[in-house]
């Protein structure tokens, strides 16, 4: 077009997409316009980067220079208006071009706009939204089959009454355990989270509704109809209308079994005591109830292991504590140790029994254990209460009174000491340990000793780590004349022996000590009794001592003696009492006097120096009628004197004391 200012302007159209078909119809279908990777690969073919080298670029950078220098030197006139005027002649322009696509594209006279095609636009076939609406009714068709059949289930489920409803067992089951609906599953918790656990392990399981139970009632019920060797088939089993799915390391059953036992050479061998070992099988059908129970045994008792493997490490003991596999080893006392092994089984097979040692085995420490950790699980989530309410919640009562009660750091550090669940379950080991130590000393001495009479009167209300036993020891028939009375508390490591005289003895672990203590006590009882027995009869007590400090050196402890004269002073008796291991060993030694011996010489020309006494003879006690040792002392001081000369040596004569007891009673 030409204008009044002479102005040449050029319309080109734009760039289309190249025509990939032309129907018969006369509609054209366009190629796909290429991406911007696509076009950017394009312009980069077109380059030659051979001939781009780095001399070539230097040159061209040369010339262009050159060509700047020489329009710097040569510079054309400007008169003021020269900028304005080529601005408005661009703008001319430009105002020019639009005027004409705008006319072009009212016009139609001369070019005609078609639209850009779109790829994805392409004609849907007729058939294809048959196919396509053909295929979503077929799905609607199978969802309301779908819900026709549960209904048709349900139904079924509730005329039959073998069958329980499934909603009224999610009720009973919601009523035990915490349940929660996750988008279309129902998700249980079987975790003690809510009391506090900061155990890792998830304790999740599903609960799903059993589909098959029709199918499964149909097969027991038809199963039913049929006969046995001409005998009817028993009654079907209630089938469960809920299916409970466990995580498979909660599946099977777990337990602790604790053995107290001797060291061994093979401290570092573990033998992993594993009830069984294989697939895992969930039982269903009824029983959901105790599989979610023993599933929560098993994840209780590995939470409970971890706590005391954990500690085993932390502790720091004289002799370390040893974890190995699924056991861990603690020492109790010199020799004794105390191994706790986790056994977990994750096979069901009714025909093998569980291999439990109920021998080796001890229940009451795997009490104590459950019980333990469900006390810490009650302390977490029971704080008590402050006083008054603005205090912090969680320190005990005794903390809370410590400042009105005027507390010093003494107590205050007393009472932020606590004992782990290890600490406390080896403290109880320790203590039964000992209590089955000072039975059997108690027992053995009871069997050994049959003179006097030993007898223990254990408290039945102990606790874990303190028990209590009387002893009284006393003489069969003499029991009104004196007894013996001892007072043992048994703790974790030591004895405490309250004495009738209000003596205390702290004793060691070691069962000798307790032994000894006990052989001295008998001994002192057989001086007392004698003593008092001696007083009934009118005889005098010129003497007596418990612990005779002349003599040999004795094998246990110091002989006790005692020194007895008849009323008359006529007589005087001597006993002797020494411990041994097993019994007790007494010597009786007899003196009358005047003296039979006594000879007037001109030292002693006085004839009443012969009513000091003669020698002490021995009598052979073990000779003597008697069942016991103060009843055969009861003979030997009722004997009269001319008897007496019977029972010392020569030894012929003993056996003429043998009498009964009225004869020698009734004797002048």
């Amino acid at each position: 077009m030409n204008f009044t200012n002479g102005v040449n302007v050029s319309v080109e159209t734009t760039c289309e997409s190249k025509i990939q078909e032309i129907q018969y119809d006369g509609t054209e279908i366009y190629e796909t316009p290429p991406t911007l990777s696509e076009t950017l690969t394009k312009c980069a073919a077109r380059i030659d980067f051979s001939k781009t080298s780095l001399e070539d670029l230097k040159k061209e950078e040369k010339a262009s220079g050159d060509e700047a220098d020489k329009d710097d030197q040569f510079q054309p006139s400007l008169w003021p208006w020269d900028s304005v005027r080529n601005k408005l002649n661009d703008a001319l322009t430009e105002v020019c071009v639009l005027s004409d696509v705008l006319s072009i594209a009212k016009d139609k006279r001369y070019l005609v706009l078609d639209p850009v095609p779109d790829p994805d636009g392409d004609e849907t076939k007729p058939i294809v939204q048959v196919y396509s609406r053909k295929k979503a009714l077929n799905q609607a068709a199978q969802i309301l089959l779908s819900g026709a059949e549960r209904l048709k289930n349900t139904h079924t489920e509730q005329r039959n009454r073998n069958v329980s409803d499934f909603h009224i067992e999610l009720l009973r089951l919601r009523n035990n355990w915490r349940l929660k609906k996750v988008s279309n599953a129902i998700i249980g918790d079987l975790s003690y989270r809510t009391a506090g656990s900061k155990y890792g392990m998830s304790g999740t399981f599903e609960v799903t509704k059993a589909e098959d139970i029709v199918e499964d009632e149909a097969a027991s019920t038809s199963s039913s109809t049929g006969t046995n060797n001409g005998l009817p088939n028993p009654s079907p089993k209630n089938n469960s209308s809920l299916r409970v799915i466990v995580p498979a390391e909660l599946q099977g059953v777990a337990y602790f079994k604790v053995i107290t036992q001797k060291d061994q050479e093979d401290l570092c061998t573990a033998t992993v005591n594993l009830m069984g070992h294989g697939p895992n099988i969930t039982q269903q059908g009824g029983v959901w109830q105790k599989t979610i129970e023993d599933a929560q045994n098993v994840l209780f008792c590995k939470e409970l292991f971890s706590q005391l493997a954990r500690e085993a490490i932390q502790l720091q003991a004289p002799i370390p504590h040893v974890v190995i596999g699924n056991q861990i080893r603690a020492t109790l006392l010199p020799g004794i140790q105390l191994i706790i092994s986790l056994c977990h089984s994750t096979t069901v097979d009714s025909n093998q029994p569980t291999p439990v040692n109920d021998h080796d085995h001890d229940h009451v420490l795997e009490h104590s254990l459950h019980q333990l950790l469900r006390e810490v699980h009650h302390k977490n989530s029971h704080h008590p209460f402050p006083h008054p309410a603005s205090g912090p919640l969680g320190p005990s009562k005794k903390r809370m009174l410590a400042g009105p009660m005027a507390a010093d750091r003494q107590s205050l550090l007393e009472m932020t000491k606590t004992q782990t669940i290890l600490e406390q379950i080896i403290a109880q080991a320790q203590h039964i340990f000992m209590r089955k130590r000072t039975q059997y000393v108690l027992d053995t001495l009871a069997r050994d000793v049959k003179d006097p009479q030993i007898v223990s009167h254990w408290n039945a209300m102990t606790s874990p780590t303190m028990s209590c036993v009387k002893i009284n020891i006393v003489t069969h028939g003499y029991d009104t004349i004196n007894r013996t009375s001892l007072v043992i508390h048994v703790r974790e490591r030591s004895l405490k022996a309250i004495c009738r005289d209000g003596r205390v003895m702290h004793l060691s672990y070691e069962p000798q000590e307790l032994r000894d203590l006990i052989l001295c006590q008998i001994n002192s009882h057989q001086i007392s009794c004698l003593l008092n027995l001696a007083r009934c009869m009118a005889w005098q007590v010129l003497s007596n001592s418990n612990h005779l400090g002349i003599g040999k050196v004795e094998p246990l402890g110091n002989a006790s003696s005692c020194l007895l004269a008849s009323p008359n002073s006529d007589r005087m008796i001597a006993v002797q009492i020494r411990c041994t291991q097993s019994q007790m060993d007494v010597k009786v030694y007899i003196a009358k006097s005047p003296r039979q011996d006594f000879f007037p010489n001109p030292l002693v020309p006085e004839k009443f120096w012969e009513n000091l006494g003669g020698h002490f003879k021995e009598v052979r006690f073990d000779k003597i009628e008697g069942k016991s040792f103060l009843n055969k002392m009861e003979f030997l001081m009722a004997c009269s004197h001319e008897r007496l000369n019977y029972v010392v040596r020569p030894w012929n004569y003993v056996h003429e004391l043998t009498r009964s007891h009225d004869n020698i009673r009734n004797s002048p």
